[in-house]
Protein backbone atom coordinates (compact mmCIF):
# COMPACT_ATOMS: atom_id res chain seq x y z
CA UNK A 1 0.00 0.00 0.00
CA UNK A 2 1.42 3.38 -1.01
CA UNK A 3 0.04 6.80 -0.17
CA UNK A 4 0.85 9.59 -2.60
CA UNK A 5 -0.12 13.20 -3.19
CA UNK A 6 -1.11 14.74 -6.50
CA UNK A 7 -0.22 18.43 -6.68
CA UNK A 8 -2.47 20.71 -8.74
CA UNK A 9 -3.09 24.26 -9.86
CA UNK A 10 -6.50 25.78 -9.06
CA UNK A 11 -7.88 24.54 -12.40
CA UNK A 12 -6.97 20.92 -11.58
CA UNK A 13 -3.94 20.62 -13.85
CA UNK A 14 -1.08 18.68 -12.31
CA UNK A 15 2.03 20.63 -11.32
CA UNK A 16 5.45 19.75 -9.95
CA UNK A 17 5.78 20.38 -6.21
CA UNK A 18 8.57 22.66 -4.99
CA UNK A 19 9.19 20.18 -2.14
CA UNK A 20 9.90 16.56 -3.04
CA UNK A 21 7.42 14.31 -1.23
CA UNK A 22 8.50 11.15 0.50
CA UNK A 23 6.94 7.73 -0.02
CA UNK A 24 4.33 7.27 2.66
CA UNK A 25 3.29 3.95 4.18
CA UNK A 26 0.30 5.33 6.12
CA UNK A 27 -2.38 7.92 5.54
CA UNK A 28 -1.38 9.64 8.78
CA UNK A 29 2.22 10.06 7.62
CA UNK A 30 1.07 11.53 4.31
CA UNK A 31 -1.32 13.93 6.01
CA UNK A 32 1.30 14.98 8.57
CA UNK A 33 3.77 15.71 5.78
CA UNK A 34 1.36 17.96 3.88
CA UNK A 35 0.47 19.63 7.18
CA UNK A 36 4.14 20.51 7.65
CA UNK A 37 4.85 21.47 4.03
CA UNK A 38 1.62 23.20 2.91
CA UNK A 39 3.12 26.71 3.09
CA UNK A 40 6.14 25.76 0.94
CA UNK A 41 3.80 24.01 -1.52
CA UNK A 42 1.51 27.04 -1.71
CA UNK A 43 4.45 29.45 -2.08
CA UNK A 44 5.79 27.20 -4.86
CA UNK A 45 2.63 27.40 -6.95
CA UNK A 46 0.57 24.44 -5.72
CA UNK A 47 -3.05 25.45 -5.09
CA UNK A 48 -4.58 22.13 -4.09
CA UNK A 49 -3.67 18.51 -3.39
CA UNK A 50 -5.32 15.12 -3.73
CA UNK A 51 -4.39 12.08 -1.64
CA UNK A 52 -4.32 8.61 -3.18
CA UNK A 53 -3.94 5.14 -1.71
CA UNK A 54 -2.44 3.30 -4.65
CA UNK A 55 -4.92 4.30 -7.43
CA UNK A 56 -7.85 5.19 -5.15
CA UNK A 57 -8.52 8.85 -4.35
CA UNK A 58 -9.16 9.27 -0.62
CA UNK A 59 -11.11 12.53 -0.45
CA UNK A 60 -14.21 13.39 -2.46
CA UNK A 61 -12.63 16.64 -3.68
CA UNK A 62 -9.20 18.23 -3.80
CA UNK A 63 -7.93 19.88 -0.62
CA UNK A 64 -7.22 23.58 -1.12
CA UNK A 65 -4.00 24.90 0.38
CA UNK A 66 -5.51 28.39 0.31
CA UNK A 67 -8.03 27.40 3.00
CA UNK A 68 -5.12 26.63 5.35
CA UNK A 69 -3.62 30.06 4.67
CA UNK A 70 -6.90 31.77 5.54
CA UNK A 71 -7.24 30.04 8.94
Amino acid sequence: MAWTWRFEKADGTETEPPVEPEEFTTQGDAESWVGEEWRALLDGGVDQVRLFEDDTEIYAAPMSLHAAAES
